[in-house]
């Protein structure tokens, strides 16, 4: 530990690692302490009658750990830096833990929108522990180069590293958020990612399959027949860590359900208004006022949320 963590300067990483996990541990245990009551626990933070979340203190932490690991960065003291990071990762594990609510702009914590936060802490502590046991991006590509005895320049480095996020955001695009993720660190997965067919609700299908009929039913039923058992441990693993939604579905029950939703063809991109709003904002996002025809796609997707019986 002391020649791959210390002596190579990857101790304020390990701290920082250690603190996203605390970070989020604790603040993970608290909120289902508040859902559940508990008298001799904390109640919510409020400020009058808004509730004041998490986030914004993630936010302060973050900003001012920030500011002080560039300041001690200049003196390289590893020790200061270290206090630091797990400062700083505590600060992010708030901030992701309520990623959800920046994403889609309102509280859905305990909704099934909610889970989109697990998700984002998931793949942070992913990316962070590759770097941590030393995977960096282009490792793989820089070996190949010398394996054929190619010495690399900083042209062609340049090349490299934006070939390599192009076919990164390409897989992303095509909605395998995790291949991308793990894909900068090990590039042949981007290549496979890009040769496989994207998943129905991506934008990809919806710039790609909606002309194409067969493809577009053939992601489908690919989606539908993979995805089962992955969608059914996805599901209790979240209820694990983070709790149950309001609505509370049988797991095999609620997996259909979730296929149901998911598995269907991309629509098409619905027309941007010309006008704005009064905080300068695109009108007609979530939230916003809809026409007709939205407003019968959403009684149907509010519909698709109701409580499934078990199946017996």
């Amino acid at each position: 530990m002391t020649h791959d963590i210390i002596e190579r300067g990857r101790l304020p990483l390990l701290v920082f690692f250690c603190g996203f996990i605390v970070g989020f541990v604790c603040i993970r245990i608290s909120v289902r302490l508040i859902r559940a009551d508990a008298r001799w626990w904390f109640s919510n933070v409020t400020a009058g009658d808004t509730h004041v979340h998490h986030v914004v203190f993630g936010v302060v932490l973050t900003l001012l750990s920030g500011l002080g690991l560039i300041f001690f960065a200049l003196s390289e003291d590893q020790v200061m830096m270290s206090v630091l990071a797990g400062l700083f990762g505590v600060g992010a594990a708030l901030i992701l833990d309520e990623f959800a609510l920046i994403f889609y702009l309102r509280d859905v914590y305990w909704s099934h929108e909610g889970r989109t936060s697990v998700d984002a802490v998931f793949i942070a502590l992913a990316a962070t522990g590759m770097i941590l046991l030393g995977f960096r991006p282009l490792d793989l590509y820089f070996d190949a180069l010398h394996d054929f005895r190619i010495a690399h320049t900083v042209g062609l480095d340049l090349i490299a590293a934006v070939f390599n996020l192009a076919l990164a955001a390409v897989v992303v695009l095509k909605g395998k958020v995790w291949t991308g993720v793990i894909g900068v660190f090990a590039w042949p997965l981007l290549i496979v990612g890009v040769l496989r067919l994207a998943r129905p609700t991506s934008p990809w299908a919806r710039w790609r399959y909606l002309g194409r009929p067969r493809k577009l039913e053939r992601a489908m039923e690919r989606e539908r027949r993979l995805r089962r058992p992955f969608i059914r441990a996805k599901i209790f693993v979240q209820d694990l860590i983070a709790g149950r939604p309001d609505v509370l579905p049988h797991v095999r029950s609620e997996t259909e359900h979730r296929l149901d939703e998911v598995v269907h063809a991309a629509p098409p991109p619905p027309p941007i208004s010309p006008h704005r709003g009064l905080s300068g904002t695109i009108v007609g996002l979530p939230g916003d006022d809809v026409p007709a025809m939205g407003r019968r796609r959403s009684a149907h997707h509010d519909s698709e949320h109701e409580p499934v019986e078990p199946h017996t």
